[in-house]
């Protein structure tokens, strides 16, 4: 027998100022299954979700509950239905303990308020179904990494016990351990008759953890799939329209060229390091050259980046760029010295969601220029046209607001504003990390584009085969230090990064 959808989506359109986000989209969830929702971004994937948790209206269409139509008008109303969801941005209350984010606007009361033992007794019980037994509900939850936050984010979603679990990039922070804890609560929530909305743009875990496969392209539906029955590269060809030949294309680029190393460097860092932060590292880089970054969370491949472009302050080392001792001591020193830095937290340290398009590119640009000095129209338009084309931001309206864009389009509008500054160093912290493979590809021609016009570029992904394929040498940290810094040839893999990490002895 059959089972019934315990969510129906029929027909559903969505319709922003200038871009339709879903037409006509059908989309269909079971009890008990893991379904995986995939597409570019700007594919409507964010929309669908907002549609089914009440944050969009529909404009056409109809959303089926356990069969019955609901009108979902707010976030209240899904909860009601029994959907929860988890974004991609943890959405916690850093300030509160542990236990309070759990519960929260789920408090155990009684005749004089809130009874805060049994709510942090009922708050430990819930993490301990993540696997979570040893967290101590009563400490901060700034104290956890962001890793353990967005487990603690996962219990509070399900502290309802919800029906329907939606997960956008749940993994997009968690270590290769994390996300097999994480895999298992997912299998025992889908066990106990939970239908998981899974979003992701690690295809091996999508492959790992779904039984089914919805492709959206374009605010379409595209169809959807049994996982077992898709091959990897018929998905990629739906979701991006192409074959999986333009995205090996940029690995046929990367050999080559390689970059001369004849030169004095562009960057020469000796005994740099922030105590606590990273250990006291040499590095350089030399014009044109790739420099990748790789190592676990927490190997220290973030505050590096940091103490190069000057967002935060060494206490330790020296620092020569361009054949000038340089003093990096704040984001505006870097900037005046022509190296910009790409944040990977996009959200606080990146887009400024409620400005538009244009106003998020020319930001840089008017920043390094002084305020006083306002950057003509003409020359708004030229650094619009340039990286609204160039980077193939959508939609390409520069008076659209930033938080109307996906994920993968603002991480573009982020990009696009720092290479209008012409840097002389660019420094990319995580610059695909939720995107899909379609932008990735874009991304990543673009630093090759980059690396040949003379651009020296750190790149830094938690991808380590993105690392391999971009870089000319690769810089390996752990535990906070650099274990080792390898030229990348035609045979180094991502098994040699690894094997690296796992034989460098502890810090």
């Amino acid at each position: 027998m059959t089972t019934a959808p315990i969510v129906e989506m029929r027909g559903v359109s969505i319709t922003f100022p200038g871009v339709k986000a879903l037409d006509e989209v059908d989309f269909r969830l079971l009890p008990g299954e893991v379904h995986a929702l995939m597409g570019e971004n700007g594919a409507g994937k964010s929309t669908l979700i907002k549609a089914l948790t009440g944050v969009y209206a529909v404009d056409a269409g109809e959303i089926l509950i356990d069969g019955e139509q609901r009108g979902l008008h707010g976030t209240a109303d899904a909860q009601t239905a029994g959907i929860s969801v988890v974004y991609q941005e943890v959405n916690l209350c850093p300030n509160l303990t542990i236990g309070e984010n759990v519960m929260l606007g789920h408090e155990v009361r009684g005749p004089f308020g809130i009874r805060w033992k049994a709510t942090h007794r009922r708050a430990e019980q819930a993490l301990a179904r993540l696997g979570l037994h040893d967290l101590d509900t009563r400490v901060p939850l700034a104290s956890l990494s962001l890793a353990v936050q967005q487990l603690v984010a996962i219990s509070r979603a399900m502290i309802t016990d919800s029906t329907v679990l939606i997960l956008d990039e749940p993994t997009s922070s968690l270590d290769a351990t994390e996300v097999e804890q994480l895999f298992g609560v997912i299998r025992q929530l889908r066990d106990r008759g939970v239908a998981i909305l899974f979003v992701s743009h690690f295809l091996d875990q999508v492959y790992e953890i779904s039984e089914r496969i919805t492709v959206l392209r374009n605010g379409r539906f595209v169809g959807e799939f049994l996982t077992a029955e898709l091959d990897r590269t018929d998905l990629i060809a739906n979701m991006i329209g192409k074959e999986l030949s333009v995205l090996r294309s940029i690995d046929a680029v990367r050999h080559q060229r390689r970059a001369d190393r004849t030169d004095a460097p562009v960057l020469a860092a000796s005994a740099l390091g922030r105590k606590g932060a990273i250990a006291p590292t040499d590095f350089e880089i030399h014009t044109g050259e790739v420099i990748g970054f790789a190592g676990l969370l927490g190997s220290g491949r973030t505050e590096l980046a940091r103490l190069l472009c000057g967002a935060d302050k060494a206490d330790s080392g020296t620092v020569v760029f361009q054949g000038r001792k340089a003093v990096l001591n704040s984001p505006a020193a870097g900037l005046a010295h022509r190296i910009a830095y790409s944040s990977e937290n996009r959200r606080d340290e990146g887009v400024v969601a409620d400005l538009t398009v244009r106003e998020n590119l020319v930001l840089a640009v008017q920043a390094r220029r002084g305020w006083m000095r306002r950057l003509s129209r003409r020359e708004e338009n030229e650094i619009v046209d340039t990286y609204v084309t160039g980077l193939g931001i959508r939609p390409a309206d520069p008076e659209v607001r930033v938080r109307n864009l996906s994920g993968g389009n603002q991480q573009k509008v982020l990009l696009g504003r720092w290479l209008a500054t012409r840097p002389d160093m660019l420094i990319l912290d995580e610059p695909t990390r939720g995107i899909d493979v379609g932008a990735k590809a874009e991304i990543q021609a673009a630093v090759v584009a980059l690396s040949d016009g003379g651009v020296a570029v750190v790149y830094i992904s938690s991808e380590i085969d993105e690392v391999v394929r971009l870089s000319d040498r690769i810089v390996i940290l752990k535990d906070r230090r650099k274990v080792d810094e390898i030229d990348v040839g035609p045979d180094t893999t991502t098994a040699t990064i690894v094997d690296i990490i796992a034989g460098a002895g502890a810090a």
